[in-house]
């Protein structure tokens, strides 16, 4: 049989040629983002969760999981959403997208390995 390889896992960057891979944060998600602004502007209004689930026509258990950035909100959800909070979609969005550009993403460490300098995966 052959050698077999331990693949990284998705929070470690790839092929760093010595079998260790740097560890750096992973890129934040949209729906991570998104919940933070959701919740930043509930809170700034003084409004608790079950008030703003029930004017959206939707479970305070479903918007703490946007909030905690658990779940992806369809586009309806977010109109509902945007709308019990007296805000546009698009101001919704805009101020997550905005959050999400100030993060700096972090440079490798090292170049990625050449075609066939990396590991072999050996299928059984």
């Amino acid at each position: 049989m052959g050698k077999v390889v331990r693949l990284p896992d998705r929070s470690e960057s790839r092929g760093l040629g010595n079998g260790r891979a740097a560890h750096r944060e992973p890129a934040p998600l949209w729906r991570e983002a998104l919940g933070r602004q959701l919740r930043g502007e509930r809170q700034f209004r003084g409004e608790r969760i079950a008030d703003v689930a029930g004017r959206a026509g939707l479970s305070p258990q479903y918007l703490s999981e946007l909030e905690r950035g658990k779940k992806d909100p369809s586009s309806e959800m977010l109109e509902a959403l945007a709308g019990a909070l007296d805000l546009s979609v698009v101001d919704l969005t805009r101020r997550a997208g905005t959050q999400l550009s100030l993060v700096q993403p972090q440079p490798q460490s090292k170049p990625l390995p050449q075609a066939g300098g990396g590991p072999v995966l050996l299928a059984a």
